[in-house]
């Protein structure tokens, strides 16, 4: 990452460390400002992003770079924490609320009637901040001019963190265990005074147990059609870059929003994980923010950057490689699309016969044998996470070690390259022996010396098998004939390379199994593999300039003070037939010394069964959040367990608030869910 000195960039930057913005109900939100010099007397477009992560400390090195970056080539940048987030005055109960969206045009509104503000306003945003954008575009307030929208996605149900192919996966337990902590956490007294013990005691009180309101509603209904965007494209008005990596869980919404919506709009994806691709891993980084600036300078100064002129997506076309947890560069290389879906990319069907894909218009024998799979509990222990953090060992493995779990289902070795971009699937006769079943499937490369890459994967919840909104229980020993989507994916099979098909009936602990063992049996000759096959397109891919080296604007980093960990364990007790799957996130301790803060961060996490005991199914995520400085300390420590029986699911959880050691609030939760054909 090339760090700009503020010296070396157009403008000189004024920061504003906080202010308040004034909300409609009375309620101020908190803010961040950098603005370039002289805007007062010569107004600028602003750039806003809005999220619940903490301008104050936990992402107040991430925020400078960027947002100094904008407000030093012309804009000035706005970062804003969410009502009952941060700072910022409230409660902060559920993601996307109305009210989180009321607010968001209560703060264009504000950044219009200010005097360095010309009045032209664009939304970027990540995972959150990349939600909230669409659907305050949505909205069309007139302020908003353009939307940056990076690894978020149009559809909450479908394609977020909570449930895939209608299985619920653990990342909604990681993902609502994160915000239990964050919320937990009061805001600065620096900020707000003597206030902010109460403030403190309000969120701790009243922002609830999430995890709870999203397992009571696992089939798509109002709540996650609230904020879905694919509800009605037609609503967005406004031009859209939408942006995402292969690592990372919410790259299919990039191809949907370039299909669906009818505005100017541009799609990038690269091999990057859950990250601002200035920061992507895996490699190869990119100039992101100066892609971003052509895009602003586009829309909101109305200057011909070219940008439009280009092919309406870049995807990273990613060759074979070696399967590891951790990448520093993905191989491959830049390639174009003119539009979504390319009328050149051809679904090619590939029929299955039993350990055979079959290609060369072969046909499969038509008294092949059906197939059964019983998938062992440890299938899935090497798929990694939803979405790659990036910063840890969660990528998938060798997936030699899920697929003696699998029925596998292998190609011969390809005399030419192969290249697919799209959505593979796989279509599958099968009948299962119980009511309630899953099924995930695999494509992965094999490679000469028969290691196995993970490509992409889809997972569904067969009572879904005809719709999310009105699940159906399967019909045991009834044939059914279902289709599973695989994420979207541009990868580059090698000559002497094999592709293989992999089907389980377990995937954990991505995502949580059946209510019990299931038998699925599959007919072959009835079943194929679907790719998406993109022939050479050296017209658009010509077409592509380069993009820069990263840049972002030079910040003087935070003290560690305690080591951290990002790591991965698996323990296989043989004794007691258990497995664990140990999750470490262990940020240490920071100290900002330019706010005379110190911040303590550590998340661990559990996944574990017995052998094939599905009722002994078992997460936990353990946290430590702390914040002090001279005078003033607080911790807070959160604890969220879910297990299940084939009825119910059932939640625990405690929430333990201290203040220079003195525990100053405790509360515990003990939910039962009931199990609805999940």
């Amino acid at each position: 990452m090339n760090a700009i000195d503020p010296s070396e960039m157009p403008y000189d930057v004024k920061v504003i460390e906080h202010t308040w913005i004034p909300m409609r109900d009375g309620c101020r939100l908190a803010a961040r400002i950098w603005i370039p010099e002289g805007a007062e007397e010569d107004p600028v477009p602003a750039v806003l992003e809005y999220i619940p992560y903490r301008k104050r400390d936990i992402k107040r090195l991430r925020d400078t770079e960027m947002h100094a970056y904008f407000a030093g080539h012309g804009y000035a940048s706005v970062r804003v924490d969410i009502r009952g987030s941060g700072d910022s005055e409230g409660v902060l109960s559920d993601e996307y609320l109305p009210q989180e969206l009321d607010d968001g045009e209560d703060i264009l509104q504000w950044l219009e009637e200010q005097p360095w503000c010309n009045g032209r306003v664009g939304i970027i945003g990540i995972s959150w901040g990349g939600f909230n954008g669409l659907q305050i575009a949505a909205r069309q307030p007139r302020q908003l001019q353009a939307v940056v929208t990076v690894c978020s996605t149009d559809d909450r149900y479908a394609d977020d963190i909570h449930y895939m192919g209608g299985c619920l996966l653990n990342n909604n337990l990681s993902w609502a265990s994160t915000m239990f902590a964050f919320n937990s956490l009061p805001p600065d007294p620096e900020i707000v005074g003597d206030r902010w013990k109460e403030m403190w005691m309000d969120r701790l009180e009243n922002s609830g147990l999430w995890l709870e309101k999203w397992m009571k509603k696992p089939h798509r209904n109002e709540y996650w059609k609230h904020g879905s965007i694919c509800e009605n494209y037609g609503d967005v008005q406004c031009p859209v870059m939408a942006v995402s990596g292969w690592a990372d869980g919410y790259s299919n919404s990039v191809f949907r929003l370039m299909e669906h919506l009818n505005v100017p709009k541009k799609g990038l994806v690269g091999p990057w994980s859950h990250k601002y691709p200035h920061d992507g891993v895996p490699g190869p980084a990119i100039g992101f923010l100066q892609e971003v600036l052509r895009w602003w300078d586009h829309w909101l100064k109305d200057q011909d950057t070219g940008m439009m002129k280009e092919p309406m997506i870049h995807s990273w076309m990613q060759d074979s490689f070696e399967p590891k947890t951790k990448y520093d560069k993905i191989p491959g290389r830049w390639i174009g699309e003119e539009q979504w879906p390319p009328p050149k990319i051809e679904s090619v069907r590939y029929p299955l016969a039993p350990g055979k894909i079959l290609m060369d218009d072969s046909t499969p024998d038509s008294a092949s044998e059906s197939l059964t799979i019983q998938s062992p509990l440890n299938v899935g222990l090497f798929a990694g996470k939803w979405y790659s953090s990036g910063d840890a060992p969660d990528l998938p493995y060798d997936q030699r070690l899920e697929d003696g779990g699998s029925l596998v289902f292998e190609s011969e070795a390809l005399v030419q390259k192969l290249e697919i971009h799209g959505s593979p699937a796989v279509e599958l006769e099968l009948s299962a022996d119980k009511p309630v079943a899953m099924i995930a499937v695999r494509l992965s490369d094999i490679s000469p010396d028969q290691k196995a890459t993970r490509v992409t994967y889809g997972l569904l919840n067969l009572c879904h098998r005809h719709s999310h909104e009105h699940p159906e229980p399967l019909t045991p020993g009834k044939k059914e004939r279902v289709k599973i989507h695989m994420n979207e994916i541009a990868h580059s099979f090698q000559p002497g390379h094999r592709f293989r098909i992999s089907v389980s009936t377990v995937y954990w602990p991505l995502a949580w199994p059946s209510p019990e063992p299931v038998t699925l049996t599959i007919d072959p000759y009835h079943s194929q593999a679907i790719l998406p096959v993109r022939p050479s397109n050296q017209e658009v891919d010509s077409r592509l300039t380069s993009f820069p080296s990263p840049e972002s604007a030079k910040v003087e980093p935070p003290v560690q003070k305690s080591s951290s960990e990002q790591n991965w364990l698996i323990t296989h007790d043989l004794g007691k037939e258990s497995t664990t799957l140990k999750v470490i996130q262990d940020g240490g301790e920071l100290y900002f010394a330019d706010i005379n803060l110190n911040v303590v961060s550590k998340t661990e996490e559990w996944y574990t069964y017995e052998e094939n005991r599905y009722d002994s199914l078992r997460g936990e995520v353990h946290s430590v959040r702390g914040l002090s400085r001279e005078g003033w300390s607080v911790r807070t420590v959160t604890r969220t367990v879910l297990t299940c029986d084939q009825e119910n699911f059932y939640v625990h959880a405690t929430l333990d608030a201290y203040e220079k050691d003195r525990r100053v609030f405790s509360k515990t939760w003990d939910e039962t869910i009931k199990r609805q054909l999940l």
